[in-house]
Parts: C-alpha cells; structure tokens; sequence
C-alpha cells in the first residue's frame, strides 16, 4: 500500500514498484515528487523482503523533467544538490538492482533518472531526450557522465547540443537501454524480469552492481583486487553454499542473501 502524494509504492515477489504519478503533467518533478520518490527508494532500500526495485512512470511517459510551473528555485545549484542529487545518489549506490522501465519520454533530468537505473528497459514508442539546449540550460542530475561513458565525448556532445531524441531501439544499438519491448507489455515483461532477477543471490546482485561501480575509475590492477576482495566476501557465504549444493542436486538454489 502507498501513502505517498506523488508516487505508487508497492511490493511483490520480492520487487519493489515505484511509480512516479503525476501523469497530468507527465510525472514532471516538483518538491512533493523529489520528497516522495526520495523515501520511495529508501524504504525500498531497508525493506528486507525487497531484492530488486522497478522505476517507472504513470500514464503517457516516464517523466518529462523539471515541472517549470513548479516556479524558480531560489538557487538551483542548491535544489540539485539537495533535491535531486540524494535521490540518484541512492539508486546509485543501492545494494539492490534498479530497472527502469521508460514508458514515453525520459526528458531532461528524468533521462537522469532512467539512465542512472542498472538496468533499463524501454518501450518501442519510449525515448531519452536531452532536452535542455533548448530552453538554455545544460544537462544535469549526472546526466553527462552516463552520456560521455556511454557513447564516447563527440557523439554525447552531438546528442546534447542538437537535443536528440533517442528513440527506444537506437538506445539499445547504443547500450542505454537492455531491452525494448511492446508499449502495452512494458511493466509486465520488466516486472518478470526483475522477478527472475530476484531469485538470485542477493550478495552476489550486491557486489557485482558494487563492482562495476567501481571498476568505472580504478585502473585493471585495483579493479582485480577489489573483486578479489568482494569474492571472498561471497566464497563465505551461506548462499555459496547453497548454490553449489543446488548445483549437485540439481534443483533450483534458494538464497537468503546471507
């Protein structure tokens, strides 16, 4: 059950839904949305009984960015820092996978938000838009560092300045997206994922997501110690354990995250 304004939470099969729901304005963020998605992805975060956590959107797109009715932050630097950037930060350093399943248009810092997702997976009528050079502004909310990583510095720069829409399967040739399905089978075929997803090791989901995020800056010797030292964390584990005897008697392992 949900008892946020803006945003539907709910839980099942150890999947954590969140919804942003402000559909009459394209799930546009105001302050109640960054308040109510903020302690969304947190409570997602605590609740044991979560092990993956889908994003997605209401009605027509996932979100168009910034609500500019919303009226001019006092000190935008400060509303970025303090408003956006603890919500992505947290997606980002969850030890639990994140889909986002981008209905519609992913605009401005809401391209943010998909894009900071582990995984994401898009419906064939959905796209990125950096929207900002057109309204005189940059890209914000992390979005040059997935861009220039993704796509390399001259084919990001091209996407911001001509404020490109990506569609759906061209974010897949480009690795932004994992998959693209049907518009009218976006939640269902992310939610089975995310699902199947959840049966694995919680620890494992934990330290590989770790990993890579730290692989993004450390050179190849550190990266190799570093997994070296997230692999003995794993090798103690009683879901090792039960992932080699499954192995053996060839069934279906049952992890614990522990």
């Amino acid at each position: 059950m949900s008892d946020f304004e803006t945003v539907r939470y709910g839980v099942d099969q150890g999947v954590a839904l969140i919804t942003l729901n402000r559909p009459a304005v394209m799930n546009a963020f105001n302050r109640q949305l960054r308040l109510d998605l903020l302690a969304a992805v947190r409570r997602a975060v605590d609740d044991a009984a979560v092990r993956v956590v889908v994003l997605t959107g209401e009605g027509r797109g996932f979100s168009a960015g910034a609500d500019l009715a919303d009226g001019e932050p006092p000190l935008v630097q400060q509303q970025i820092d303090e408003e956006y950037k603890p919500i992505l930060m947290a997606i980002a350093e969850a030890p639990k996978p994140f889909i986002s399943a981008v209905n519609g248009a992913a605009a401005g810092i809401g391209s943010s938000f998909a894009m900071v997702c582990d995984l994401t997976v898009m419906a064939e009528n959905a796209y990125i838009y950096q929207a900002f050079m057109a309204i005189g502004l940059v890209p914000d909310g992390g979005a040059t560092w997935h861009l220039v990583r993704q796509l390399g510095r001259k084919r990001a720069f091209e996407v911001i300045v001509e404020g490109e829409k990506i569609g759906a399967a061209r974010c897949l040739e480009l690795g932004l997206a994992n998959r693209v399905v049907p518009a009218d089978r976006l939640l269902d075929e992310t939610l089975g994922w995310a699902r199947a997803i959840a049966r694995k090791a919680p620890l494992a989901l934990r330290y590989s997501k770790e990993a890579l995020n730290r692989a993004m800056d450390l050179d190849l010797a550190d990266t190799i110690s570093y997994e070296a030292k997230l692999q003995n964390l794993t090798f103690h584990s009683e879901d090792m354990r039960e992932g080699v005897q499954a192995f053996f008697d060839k069934r279906q392992p049952v992890f614990k995250g522990r």
